[in-house]
C-alpha cells in the first residue's frame, strides 16, 4: 500500500454564483463522496480547504502574494488517501464533486524522506 495526496483543482469563482444552499449541498456532496472512500479504509485524512489568499517566498526572503488573482484554477484543498496504485486512486476519484466545478484532481504519491 502507498500514500497519495489528493490536490484538489477548481476555478472556485462558480461557487460566489451559488446561493448558500447550493454551495452546502457541494459540501455535503463531498462528505458524501469522500465518506465513500473512508468507508473503503481508505482515507487517511480529509484534509482541508485552503485559503483563497496567501504569500509566495523565493530566494533572498522575497514574499509576493499568492495565490495569483489572474489564474483562474487554484488548489482548494487536499485529502490524504492509501491505495495500492494510482490506477486504484484513479477509480476512487469517480464521482468528485469537484469535477462540477470544472476543477481536476492532482494525484502525488507520497515518498517518505
Amino acid at each position: 500500500m502507498k500514500d497519495y495526496i489528493l490536490i484538489f483543482r477548481a476555478d472556485y469563482s462558480y461557487m460566489a454564483g451559488m446561493s448558500a444552499d447550493e454551495r452546502q449541498a457541494v459540501t455535503q456532496r463531498y462528505m458524501d463522496w469522500i465518506g465513500g472512500i473512508a468507508g473503503k479504509g481508505k482515507l487517511l485524512d480529509r484534509g482541508n480547504r485552503l485559503a483563497p489568499t496567501g504569500k509566495v517566498v523565493a530566494a533572498k526572503n522575497v514574499v509576493t502574494n499568492g495565490p495569483y488573482t489572474e489564474v483562474k484554477e487554484f488548489i482548494g484543498g487536499y485529502s490524504l488517501i492509501r491505495a495500492e496504485s494510482y490506477e486504484e486512486v484513479v477509480k476512487l476519484m469517480d464521482g468528485s464533486p469537484v469535477f462540477e466545478l470544472n476543477g481536476k484532481i492532482e494525484i502525488r504519491e507520497i515518498t517518505p524522506m
